[in-house]
């Protein structure tokens, strides 16, 4: 058991800082109690912590939460580069049951932080986006898998550099994703072709846009196709970012800048 004290202790031994995902209040209280700077990464300041890193989806993936809250603190100036982090998540209770040691800076940054913080879209915007191509992933049209291409902010330089394909059903409406009658209207337009826009607010611009930015330099992973190129173009062109599902592998992946910055896959959802 010795041995065992010892093998903690060397993982918290010269650490900077803690990063709690999600904890309890109690769990909080003795972190803090820590005499240790402790930064909050949730979805919710519900233990009103003085260090704070919004996490605007639960993501599945333990590594990807972690990354988004390092990336978080980084840019907020709340962990110096180099620093040690101790980082408690939730992996399989409903309490934080899991630590990682981690050397913040000492990985590449995956961009998907600025995603969120940095993009000119309003952070839910993109939320809400995603959780539209989350839950079509899941449940595709009439139980077959499809594919969908989110185009979000930078609405007008967007239209600009695409062309309609058909009728754009959006054209005098005033609706915006993330009500559920509008997201109902979303999967069911999707079996057709062409992107969705979607401006910094909300707002539904077009559906059945034919996107046409150059691909020259646009790096996607090998087996992705001209949606995915489409999608990674257009933020490379403009300052949009693009939230892309494949009909091919089911994944849902996001691009920023004209770089892959996240993938999920919606069962984990």
């Amino acid at each position: 058991m010795s041995d065992l004290c010892d093998l903690v202790g060397d993982m918290t031994n010269g650490v900077d800082a803690v990063l709690l995902f999600g904890p309890s209040g109690s769990y909080y209280e003795r972190a803090a109690g820590a005499d240790l700077p402790v930064v909050v990464v949730a979805q919710e300041n519900t233990v009103d912590a003085e260090h704070f890193v919004d996490l605007p989806l639960e993501f599945a993936d333990v590594s990807q939460r972690i990354r988004f809250g390092l990336e978080g603190a980084l840019e907020n100036e709340l962990l110096e580069e180099g620093s040690t982090a101790l980082c408690a998540a939730k992996t399989f209770a409903e309490d934080i049951d899991s630590v990682v040691r981690v050397r913040a800076g000492e990985f590449a940054r995956s961009g998907v932080y600025e995603l969120f913080a940095d993009s000119r879209a309003e952070a839910h915007i993109i939320r809400d986006v995603l959780e539209v191509a989350i839950e079509l992933g899941k449940k595709g049209q009439k139980g077959k898998p499809v594919g969908a291409l989110f185009v979000v902010g930078d609405a007008g330089k967007v239209m600009n550099k695409s062309r309609p394909l058909s009728y754009n059903p959006f054209e005098k409406s005033h609706v915006h994703v993330g009500d559920p009658i509008v997201n109902v209207m979303l999967k069911e337009f999707s079996r057709l072709d062409g992107a969705f826009i979607i401006s910094d607010s909300g707002k539904i611009v077009s559906a059945y846009r034919y996107l046409e930015p150059s691909a020259e330099g646009v790096d996607i992973p090998k087996g992705l196709g001209a949606r995915h190129m489409a999608g990674g173009a257009i933020t490379r062109d403009t300052n949009a970012v693009s939230i892309v599902l494949s009909e091919s592998d089911g994944l849902v992946r996001a691009f920023s800048g004209g770089q892959l910055v996240l993938e999920l896959d919606p069962e984990d959802y």
